[in-house]
């Protein structure tokens, strides 16, 4: 019976989940944790890539410790962040995270090269101020040396697949969402790479989900103490968890991939670059099997883990469902996506301070504080779905939730009540679920992806909602 290893790194923490296929069924065990938080280094916002890799070898070495020897692995993470290598294959600058302030009005810089309407049509992807397209733009006014001097642009799991193996490639999903991939192909737009005056060799190959890259280097296999399989996921956390949704046989379904961000969507054989796209905000994410994720990004559950985190952690997530539930005659609501909540210094101040600014009642106490945003989220949901009928043309049989929200109870009851269609909710670990997958997949565990959400479906519990 093989066993196959994810290695499932979100912009809180990081977990490696090992899986096999047993009876029919996915079996998986969770063999080490570890946190991961953006920290304050030269005046930005950065990721410790030092320390992830730390502890992706020690939760490689901890497989050999339970006598648990995978015999692949993959490595995925979010989306948009990046790094420059030089032409000795060393890190150039600091891993600058998404949420730094550093592209404030980059857009607008991109928009003196390309008109928005032209750009969504040759990418496909929805404006974030936070996608890569901006960050390399202010790299290259605030920092040019470093794109001077760069030899290769690899998105942050790329870089770890690097270091594992010593090959260098850029997995398409997360290209994807750099706003540099051409809409509908697996290539670089290298024609808008030049016209924005970025180095268009620093752009590599771009392999699909279920690419075999090699072996473990000699340093690795010593420091871990096994050899093994370094098989491509879908390395965006997004594109795995679409792959583990249990919507077997199903065609006109709904996700939520719910976690520090929500992305609603569903997915589509083509891409879908209309006007009416671009105008609600839709974007078209590559996905396994070129197959594309038409979704929006929402202000998922960081609003929500920010705010306990500023009370201290003195409330589980349940007792503050319990606290939103008590207090949910507040009728304030939230644009989750206002650019004010990104990364404010306090995100209880900044609820209280849009309230004030649209002339609405202000929340006082911490459930009123919950009980918005939870309204707030689901509200943004529906309005989605609703949307997403009116620009697909498509009526959707239901929505399934995976990702750690899948467990937040009292948002799951206000989606089903606000999106009126019957709404699922798990696998909770959808993301290490799909990366799994990819790698099962490639050891023909499954004839295809369709079979692989029927396993899914018959080995996870997956609930029914109830409004």
């Amino acid at each position: 019976m093989q066993i196959y290893l994810a290695i499932d790194i979100g912009a809180s923490s990081g977990r490696h989940i090992l899986g096999c296929v047993e009876n029919g069924r996915i079996r998986t065990k969770e063999i080490y944790r570890f946190p991961n938080k953006a920290v304050l280094k030269n005046g930005h916002l950065c990721w410790d890539l030092e320390s992830l890799w730390d502890h992706i070898l020690e939760g490689m070495h901890q497989c050999k410790e339970y006598g648990l020897i995978p015999g692949s692995v993959g490595v995925d993470t979010w989306g948009t962040d990046f790094v420059l290598l030089d032409s000795e294959n060393k890190v150039l600058g600091d891993a600058v995270a998404y949420r730094d302030a550093r592209t404030a009005g980059m857009d607008a810089v991109v928009e003196e090269q390309m008109d928005p309407e032209t750009l969504y049509r040759r990418t496909g992807i929805q404006k974030q101020i936070f996608n890569t397209i901006y960050q390399l733009t202010a790299l290259k006014q605030q920092s040019p040396e470093l794109l001077a001097h760069a030899a290769r642009f690899l998105m942050i799991p790329d870089y770890f697949h690097f270091r594992m193996t010593g090959v260098q490639t850029n997995e398409y999903t997360n290209a994807s969402t750099t706003q540099l991939v051409k809409a509908g192909e697996t290539a670089w737009d290298r024609g808008l790479i030049r016209q924005l005056g970025l180095p268009d060799a620093i752009f590599g190959d771009v392999s699909m989900p279920g690419t075999l890259l090699g072996g473990l280097t000699p340093e690795v296999c010593e420091r871990v103490g096994f050899n093994c399989r370094v098989v491509l996921p879908a390395t965006h956390d997004t594109g795995s968890a679409v792959l583990a949704v249990p919507a077997a046989g199903e065609k006109n379904f709904l996700y939520i991939s719910s976690g520090t961000w929500s992305l609603l969507g569903t997915e589509n054989p083509d891409v879908c670059a209309t006007p009416a796209a671009r105008a609600a905000n839709f974007t078209n994410e590559g996905g396994y099997e070129k197959r594309y994720r038409f979704l929006k990004n929402i202000m998922g559950s960081w609003m929500i883990q920010s705010v306990r985190n500023e009370n201290g952690k003195k409330q589980t997530f349940d007792e503050l469902c319990d606290l939103a539930e008590k207090a949910k005659n507040f009728q304030s609501l939230l644009d989750v996506n206002d650019p004010s909540f990104l990364a404010p210094e306090s995100m209880t101040e900044a609820i209280r301070e849009y309230c004030r600014r649209s002339g609405q009642a202000v929340p006082q106490t911490l459930g009123e504080v919950m009980s918005c945003i939870y309204r707030s989220l689901a509200c943004s949901y529906a309005e989605t779905v609703r949307q997403m009928e009116e620009v697909t043309g498509r009526r959707f049989s239901g929505l399934y939730i995976v990702g750690g929200g899948s467990k937040d109870w009292y948002l799951n009851r206000l989606t089903a009540q606000a999106v009126g269609l019957p709404v699922f909710a798990g696998p909770a670990e959808a993301t290490a679920v799909g990366n799994l997958l990819a790698q099962m997949l490639y050891e023909k565990e499954f004839p295809n992806a369709a079979e692989a959400r029927a396993c899914v479906r018959r080995s996870f519990e997956i609930r029914k909602v109830e409004k």
